[in-house]
């Protein structure tokens, strides 16, 4: 069994499994005609179910045989241009040489002896972002899994800033549109805030925070005697792409001394853009920002990073284990990324936007993003022009809400209905994959176009399916009825 540890003896064996690996990819990328095969849960599981872990092959390349039939020739394929579901981005081939380096050399990047160059390239990488944001000199941050994570942090460190005794934590609050991430109403639930601690914020025709309604919800919150304990602004909500007036509301922090947070998940991406930049005017006066690489950098999934102002507010996630990061490190300056991470062993995530820049460059990225954010506008102008749909707001980024809207009498229900039925029926044929959403309670689709393959072709085909299946489901309807 040790012929199967990755070491110096077995180089050979390494370079020749990892190649037979990549070969199987690349013929599997190379043929793929869908973004999915339409395979159902029930047709799939026994297949999984039926491996016996307990009798491995063996061999590799059986392995890869076995993995064929029960993941790559079903999988969801992000790459695909008519992939038009989530915030899943194709990704780019420097980040995935990073990924391969970092699996097999597996450094932690939670101590400086487990990582050495990693930790300096994290630290590196970190700087870089803090200063496209304009944070200052003093700003700091860590990588995290995902937005959700720099989330929670974000809010554990506005949280202890608020110097609130535990006992009174049910008078913390936190303001949000009502368009944000859930990501908010979890965290406040885990930081043991009081059911009533997140404030949804009404949003305009744009699906942006109305600031106007943020002011008063700050005001009864002091008068009430609660304490604002954070704002989170959004910029790229996850339905809309809509991005929160950063300005007005930094204004409003600042006036009620209140913790301002930016989650920039999706619309991280502005900052390596020359032409969109400007979106993210006010983003510079947050207290933290989250980021998320692996949704508008073209990043494998996960690499995302939340950033502070002050360096110092870090301190509210540091723990000293006389094992791993003694507090004499701190004081000898040893850089333990520990000390500013809730995770303790790491990966080096960070590689992959490093291999990135190097190679493509920020420029490279931006150039990407906007390519999507073009293609978005353009898929507006379609689905403004086409009576079969109802389109929601104009994209700010890169996402579309729509909803198909037959020619003949039908009730709103049996409209959200045909919805429903359309994108289940257009992700069982594997053709596209389109997302789904509410708009007030009633049932839209959704276009997040991430993909610079994509074009106005694509998303005019994809709305020609949608109408299909929505229409043959509506006209059974119609038949059952009668």
């Amino acid at each position: 069994m040790r012929s199967h540890l990755l070491n110096n003896t077995t180089a050979e064996h390494y370079r020749n499994t990892v190649s037979a690996g990549v070969e199987r990819v690349a013929a599997t990328l190379a043929a793929t005609e869908r973004p999915f095969s339409g395979i159902d849960v029930d047709e799939l599981s026994p297949l999984v179910d039926a491996i016996d872990l307990d009798r491995p092959l063996g061999d590799a390349a059986a392995a890869l045989d076995e993995l064929g039939e029960v993941y790559l020739r079903d999988a969801v394929y992000f790459h695909h241009p008519r992939y038009l579901g989530h915030l899943n981005c194709p990704v780019v081939i420097p980040a995935v040489l990073g990924e391969a380096v970092l699996s097999a050399i597996n450094s932690s990047l939670d101590t400086w002896d487990q990582s050495a160059g990693a930790t300096l390239i994290e630290r590196r990488l970190i700087d870089w972002t803090a200063e496209r944001i304009g944070l200052g000199p003093a700003a700091d941050g860590i990588f995290t899994s995902g937005g959700t994570q720099s989330n929670f942090q974000a809010l554990l460190l506005a949280r202890e800033e608020a110097k609130v005794r535990p006992e009174d934590f049910t008078r913390l609050r936190i303001f949000t549109s009502e368009c944000s991430h859930f990501s908010v109403q979890k965290s406040a639930k885990l930081l043991g805030l009081g059911p009533d601690a997140v404030v949804s914020v009404p949003v305009d025709r744009d699906k942006r925070m109305r600031t106007v309604a943020l002011a008063h919800a700050l005001e009864s919150c002091v008068a009430e005697g609660a304490v604002p304990m954070a704002v989170v602004v959004t910029a790229g909500t996850t339905d809309f792409g809509s991005i929160d007036p950063l300005p007005e509301i930094a204004a409003l922090c600042e006036q009620f001394a209140t913790w301002m947070h930016v989650d920039a998940a999706y619309g991280c991406g502005l900052l390596a853009s020359r032409e969109r930049r400007g979106l993210l005017e006010g983003i510079e006066n947050a207290d933290s920002v989250t980021v998320d690489y692996h949704k508008s950098f073209f990043q494998p999934v996960s690499s995302s990073a939340v950033l502070v102002r002050d360096r110092a507010t870090l301190r509210h996630a540091t723990y000293h284990a006389e094992y791993l990061n003694p507090r004499r490190m701190a004081e000898e300056r040893i850089p333990n990324q520990v000390d500013k991470s809730l995770q303790t062993t790491r990966r080096f995530d960070a590689l992959k936007l490093w291999m990135t820049l190097r190679v493509m460059g920020a420029d490279g990225i931006g150039e990407l993003f906007d390519e999507v954010c073009d293609l978005a506008a353009k898929g507006w102008q379609l689905l403004a022009a086409d009576p079969r749909f109802d389109v929601v707001v104009e994209p700010r980024i890169s996402t579309l809400v729509f909803r198909y809207i037959p020619a003949g009498a039908a009730s709103p229900d049996e409209i959200d209905r045909a919805n429903l039925h359309a994108r289940k029926a257009l992700f069982a044929s594997g053709e596209a994959i389109v997302a789904g959403t509410k708009v007030g309670d009633r049932q839209y689709l959704k276009l997040t176009l991430l993909n610079p393959e994509t074009t106005v072709h694509d998303i005019a085909a994809v709305l020609d399916l949608i109408s299909g299946h929505a229409e043959s489901y509506l006209g059974d309807s119609l038949d059952r009825a009668s």
